[in-house]
């Protein structure tokens, strides 16, 4: 079984592992030759040329990915020429174009901020006048950990963007959480789903993730619901991630997707019988789906978010490790920069505020 992943970032590196343990022949069409998948760098080279992922796919039983910006008319020309791709063209273009996402989450009925596709200055002035006087807009493709996302009050404030094309207007929801909802899906309609997660943001990037996610209720269920339905409406295969808002007044709204492993589901790889990147794996490969279950009551994942550009997570593991003996760390391999994801701590226990501590002091000891 031979598995191409498109991108080299930190998700195809942490695909590497469980490929190993399960015997999969793993290969990653990476960027540069230093990106963080390098040890399972096969091809070097650009995603957007066709010739050059045709060329890496020839010899995989199916073709995944690290990252959804691999344009579709390279996906097209994967699938005419018989390489199997998962998630699929097709729905991968949800995940793609936020604009695209949100008109087929409507076909599904998926609950939803209200929304409007904006071309030119007068359409976001009106939904301005319907919601307040104010705005989240978006650029339909290309966005992530905050970019491409403004919080507007006049068409003044997105007139730059909307000089280069339409745009995505929602309502600036009034919300008490973020939280993110994970399955799994194979071909064969067979899927599973963890445990519904708490995700606490930092200047728009995930900094925390708490599994489960506290005092949930019946928003796991009504969130994994939700996951199921855009999973099988959308015909995803492997694993989806599902942002979502639990608003004022108690609603769950889709914020996101991601059709590939994701940030808030990192802890699973040490706080659940299958991890997120081992069920990808088997989803891809129309595998029978390993168990999700959390193996702790508690796990909370912290992001390690650059810290001095010199350093390195293995610089500082003496004393991390002689401090946290209990935490999981995990490197991305990656130069250090303020702000970069270069790496997560794991942390699992029985009490809450205990393992939050845990992780949070172990993650601490690289951003300094």
């Amino acid at each position: 079984m031979r598995v191409g992943v498109i991108g080299g970032g930190q998700l195809a590196r942490m695909m590497v592992s469980p490929a190993v343990a399960l015997g999969i022949e793993i290969r990653v069409l990476a960027e540069s030759a230093d990106s963080s998948a390098r040890l399972a760098a096969t091809v070097i080279g650009d995603y957007r040329e066709a010739e050059t992922v045709l060329g890496f796919a020839a010899d995989v039983d199916v073709v995944t990915f690290d990252h959804e910006h691999v344009p579709q008319e390279v996906l097209a020309r994967l699938e005419a020429s018989g390489v199997t791709v998962r998630p699929g063209r097709d729905a991968l273009e949800a995940a793609q174009d936020k604009i695209r996402m949100r008109e087929r989450l409507a076909a599904l009925g998926v609950p939803m901020p209200g929304w409007a596709v904006i071309r030119t200055e007068a359409d976001l002035e009106s939904f301005l006048a319907e919601h307040g006087g104010v705005a989240v807009v978006k650029t339909p493709r290309g966005g992530y950990d905050g970019k491409g996302v403004r919080v507007v009050r006049a068409s003044a404030d997105a007139a730059d963007w909307l000089a280069e094309g339409e745009l995505l207007a929602e309502e600036l929801v009034d919300f008490r959480r973020e939280l993110a909802q994970q399955v799994a899906r194979r071909p064969s309609g067979e899927m599973a789903a963890w445990p519904l997660v708490e995700t606490i943001q930092r200047d728009g990037v995930c900094a925390e993730v708490l599994a489960p996610a506290p005092d949930a209720g019946d928003l796991a269920v009504e969130a994994r619901g939700i996951a199921e339905t855009i999973a099988a409406g959308l015909e995803v295969t492997g694993v989806l991630a599902v942002e979502l808002f639990q608003a004022a007044d108690g609603r769950l709204l889709v914020n996101e997707l991601a059709m590939r492993p994701h940030n808030s589901g990192h802890w699973s790889i040490d706080g659940a019988v299958t991890s997120q990147f081992e069920q990808h794996l088997r989803a891809v490969l129309d595998l029978p789906l390993g168990d999700p279950s959390p193996t702790a009551p508690w796990a909370v994942m912290v992001n390690v978010l650059g810290g001095p550009e010199a350093a390195t997570m293995p610089d500082r593991y003496p004393a991390a490790f002689a401090a946290e003996r209990g935490v999981k760390f995990h490197s991305y391999g990656k130069a250090s920069r303020p702000g970069r994801k270069v790496g997560h701590v794991t942390a699992t226990g029985t009490d809450l505020a205990d393992v939050r501590a845990r992780a949070r002091a172990a993650a601490g000891f690289f951003e300094a």
